[in-house]
């Protein structure tokens, strides 16, 4: 599958006080596309969540371009970046962010209800059923958040996430509030989303998992290590 989904060119990230410039991220090149399972890795400090924040249109970068589908969002105001974020980007949290009021079912919905397009409740009902069984909790679905397991609570988190038909998952540390066994998982089922076709991009800490992907991008103080000056997500590797 040759469909890009995201590609950076020479993205920086530079982050200024009074008395100190941090440059979090240094000449970024990246490109990944439709059905590509990246993990980024590196030590603490290394400009991987600063990465993330970008890719998700959380932040934006200093310098340099940033495509979605083709859509060059490097200098879209707030708004137009909630807009696309919502349309294009499916996010995984550490720490799940289920709201713990709302059953297992309404949670996965939110994203649908609180669409700019009207979606009817028939729709809603037949695509949620969809994503709670890919993730095997469909048995959960009246069930609330606290109810469950860490482990089933972040698979709530991925049925919530790809709801929307996002173009890409951005997963940040998925397993990191969860024992070793419910983190794999977890992994387990971000694995078989993607063979079954899902494109994600993973922050992760643990190189176990990281090794998991099809490609691992390393970063050691904001820039990627890699041989090449321009990585291209399936084709070449960093190393």
């Amino acid at each position: 599958m040759n469909n890009i989904k995201i590609k950076m060119t020479n993205i920086a990230k530079v982050f200024e006080t009074d008395e100190l410039e941090t440059h979090a991220l240094k000449n970024i090149d990246l490109v990944i596309r439709e059905g590509d399972y990246v993990s980024i890795s590196g030590p603490s400090g290394c400009g991987k969540s600063t990465l993330l924040s970008i890719l998700g249109l959380l932040d934006m970068p200093s310098s340099g371009e940033y495509f979605i589908e083709d859509i060059n969002v490097t200098d879209f105001s707030l708004d137009q970046a909630a807009e696309i974020r919502s349309s294009k980007i499916g996010f995984i949290f550490q720490s799940f962010n289920l709201i713990d009021e709302l059953s297992v079912f309404d949670n996965v919905a939110l994203p649908l209800r609180y669409s700019k397009e009207k979606i009817s409740d028939d729709y809603i009902q037949q695509r949620v059923t969809e994503c709670l069984a890919l993730v095997d909790m469909t048995h959960r679905a009246s069930h609330k958040p606290n109810q469950l397991s860490g482990g089933q609570q972040q698979r709530i988190a991925i049925a919530r996430a790809l709801v929307a038909k996002p173009a890409i998952l951005l997963v940040d540390e998925p397993t990191g509030n969860l024992d070793s066994k419910s983190g794999d998982q977890v992994m387990s089922v971000l694995e078989k989303l993607n063979k079954s076709g899902t494109t994600i991009c993973m922050v992760t800490h643990d190189p176990r998992y990281a090794d998991m992907a099809t490609t691992q991008l390393k970063l050691l103080d904001g820039c990627i290590l890699t041989t090449p000056s321009f990585v291209t997500v399936g084709e070449k590797e960093a190393v």
